[in-house]
């Protein structure tokens, strides 16, 4: 990995200027689509994708059930895409769906709210809890799937507004393929990446990807690097086995940036905004404020076709990740603006997950109906050490710096550091059958039952706490085709989260005794397949929690808020609309409020970071065989950056937009440029003095070159 790493940093690519000299030597793409499926089909099912911009079914529904005839919202964001898109990291895509906006993550993980509902570990690789904090890659996704609604059944715990699935590029047999990309934008910020299919005899291929990425932005003092490696076997074990054997390194070193405070003064009454002429400062120390993450991922896949209609999959996962982040944050500016609070802390984790599952689905005939049965169980056994140490500022845990464009930071020491240690096994069933009912009708009906069990431990002090829960969740659909390309569903379902948060690394004491948080999803829809390649789809729902927890808008730290509900409306549009023309549009409209008063927040209040009114565009029309231009809007309307409602994030609309070069049959350039308009905007928050501020003009080109 050093060499790796070695040979990348050698590359003269520092900035846009000096990138396109080298990018017309090297650059290249991934495997294409229709490349891919125009050899033999890949060895797992769950790596397979369509070409373009709609897809058919998400390879996490585990059934291979048509999005058609599946009874909620589903956005899938395919590999043609994102590329399209010039995206290399999950929570850029995340921008593009409608319904889901965006945390700051404290600078240093992937964090996002769905439906209302704010999540750090609702991530999945491949169908597979992925549920440390960390920012993600897609150097080695095929497509991203974002199922929204209570996920029980499939994905147990969590889930409440939705669950995020990355699906990985497996090996094609019996091909050679390569492709290179090499990018780099106007802030300096740069990437090379390969992939590359081999195949070994008649019945093996190997896949291997890779990728080195050096970041930085309009901030000061932002920077860092990521390395990712991921190579894949596959093997076509006779005509009714495969097997699929996969790493993947990763490896992630960059600045904590908390982002910016609000201006003093905010109320409900007449909430404030971010601080204004500070968009770049930093406000915090660049010796201090680092997160890296060393993450190793090994993975197994078996799948055996047991007799016609009846097949039956074995994965095996074990993740391990070593993280550490530092952080001095901002907290109040004072009413003359004249000083800033700061505070910190240093905190590290590391974490081993061993996850093992097993599903059998029949697709058969009985009395005249037609089922699809699934049968699973999973099983997972977690453990996890962290640590947190408060930053001190001579003595003190706050500092009043002055407020300048650029922050000076006392020498820093830290306090008595806290340790704790946290086992969290779970052991879970599942069953769904979905039933057809002669050509119009189909009843969707299933039962997860979950037994989780954690126990942490204070290494400081000694103390054991411990709990365990026993849930059901149930999933109960109805679907009405009143023809093929048409259908008209309603769903209700149920999932639950613990209270120890979505992380469990601790279980506080005043914690152990409360129930599980509950989550309820209604939601009825209308799904249409204009054509083959084009889908339209609409829904509106109604999301209830129960024995809430929020995040506290001064401290950041969590607090019950008892039950919420969150009602809204998505509509989309994707796929094909000419031989030239590709576009995914949605709209997402949301509200929320808390429904019952606590010490945290009264009954009414507003949910944060739940803007009332969504938009996204990205479209893109090939104007000759060779020349294609594209074009993306992303719309959002105030939101509140945390539930005391007194700081609010404006209203704001990005434009992108892009250019593409087909040069040769093997050789591709294109040119992205994001926020045309150079808009000013704050498209998250983590707390009312933790706000992430927008890039201004960026403009990165990529080429691509294939063999």
């Amino acid at each position: 990995m050093v060499l790796i790493k070695e040979m990348l940093l050698s590359l003269p690519i520092r900035s846009l200027i000096r990138l396109s000299t080298a990018a017309l030597a090297l650059a290249v793409p991934q495997i294409s689509a229709a490349e891919e499926l125009a050899a033999d089909a890949p060895i797992v099912v769950e790596g397979h994708h369509e070409e373009g911009y709609k897809a058919d079914s998400a390879s996490s529904l585990k059934t291979g059930t048509p999005l058609l005839d599946t009874p909620q919202s589903v956005t899938s964001i395919s590999r043609e895409q994102l590329d399209d898109q010039g995206i290399e990291q999950l929570n850029d895509a995340l921008r593009y769906v409608p319904g889901v906006t965006l945390a700051q993550g404290e600078g240093h993980r992937d964090q996002i709210s769905i439906r209302g509902q704010s999540t750090t570990a609702d991530f999945y690789l491949d169908g597979v809890r992925d549920d440390a904090q960390y920012y993600r890659p897609l150097y080695n996704t095929e497509r991203v799937e974002v199922l929204k609604g209570s996920n029980a059944l499939l994905f147990g715990r969590g889930g409440g507004g939705g669950v995020v699935n990355r699906v990985s590029k497996v090996p094609v047999i019996g091909d050679n393929r390569y492709g290179l990309s090499v990018s780099g934008d106007s802030f300096g910020a740069w990437s090379a990446s390969g992939d590359v299919n081999l195949a070994i005899g008649e019945a093996v291929a190997l896949r291997t990807n890779a990728t080195y990425e050096e970041f930085d932005n309009h901030r000061d003092y932002y920077g860092g690097h990521f390395l990712g490696v991921a190579p894949t076997l596959g093997f076509k074990l006779g005509d009714r086995t495969k097997l699929s054997l996969a790493y993947e390194y990763v490896e992630d070193d960059r600045t904590t940036d908390r982002g910016v405070p609000a201006a003093p003064g905010g109320t409900i009454a007449a909430p404030s905004a971010p601080i204004s002429g500070f968009d770049d400062t930093f406000f915090g120390d660049p010796a201090v404020n680092r997160s890296t993450v060393t993450a190793h991922f090994a993975r197994l896949r078996l799948d055996h076709e047991l007799a016609e209609g009846l097949t039956f999959n074995v994965i095996g996962q074990y993740a391990t990740y070593d993280k550490y982040y530092g952080n001095i944050l901002p907290g109040l500016v004072n009413d003359t603006r004249t000083l800033v609070s700061l505070t910190g802390y240093r905190s590290s984790t590391t974490r081993d997950n061993w996850i093992g599952q097993a599903n059998l689905v029949w697709n058969g005939n009985t009395g005249g109906l037609k089922h699809t049965l699934l049968v699973g169980m999973e099983a997972s056994d977690q453990s996890t050490l962290s640590g947190r140490e408060d930053a001190l500022f001579s003595g003190k845990t706050s500092y009043p710096a002055p407020l300048a464009l650029r922050i000076t930071v006392p020498a820093v020491s830290w306090a008595a550091p806290s340790r704790n240690q946290s086992a969290v096994r779970s052991l879970s069933a599942y069953v769904q059958d979905q039933i057809e009912i002669g050509d119009h009708l189909q009843l969707i009906a299933g039962l997860r039952y979950d037994d989780f069990r954690i126990e942490a431990t204070n290494l400081v002090n000694g103390t054991v706490t411990g709990r365990s829960d026993g849930k059901w969740s149930p999933r109960f659909g109805l679907v009405v085709k009143p023809q093929p390309n048409i259908s008209l569903y309603a769903s209700y379902a149920k999932s639950f989260l613990p209270q120890t948060g979505d992380q469990f690394t601790t279980l506080a004491a005043n914690l152990q005794t409360l129930a599980p948080e509950e989550f309820r999803t209604l939601e009825a829809g209308a799904k249409w397949d204009l054509t083959p390649a084009l889908a339209l789809t609409a829904a509106v729902f109604q999301l209830d929690r129960t024995n809430t927890r929020a995040t506290d808008p001064l401290t950041g730290n969590p607090v019950l808020t008892g039950s919420s509900r969150v009602r809204g409306f998505e509509a989309s549009i994707a796929g094909q609309i000419t031989d030239n023309w590709q576009a995914s549009l949605g709209y997402a409209h949301q509200t929320g409020e808390i429904r019952s008063t606590t010490t945290a927040a009264p009954a009414g209040r507003r949910l944060d970071k739940l803007p009332r009114d969504q938009v996204s565009l990205w479209t893109r029309y090939n104007v000759t065989k060779g020349i294609g231009l594209g074009l993306g809007v992303v719309h959002q309307s105030s939101q509140f950056a945390s539930i005391s409602n007194s700081v609010v994030l404006p209203a704001f609309t990005r434009v992108d937009a892009a250019v593409f070069f087909d040069v040769t049959d093997r050789f591709a350039v294109q040119f992205n440029v994001e926020n045309l308009t150079d808009a000013t905007y704050y498209p998250s928050a983590h707390s009312d003095n933790n706000i992430a501020t927008g890039k201004p003009l960026n403009a990165r080109m990529t080429a691509r070159l294939k063999f």
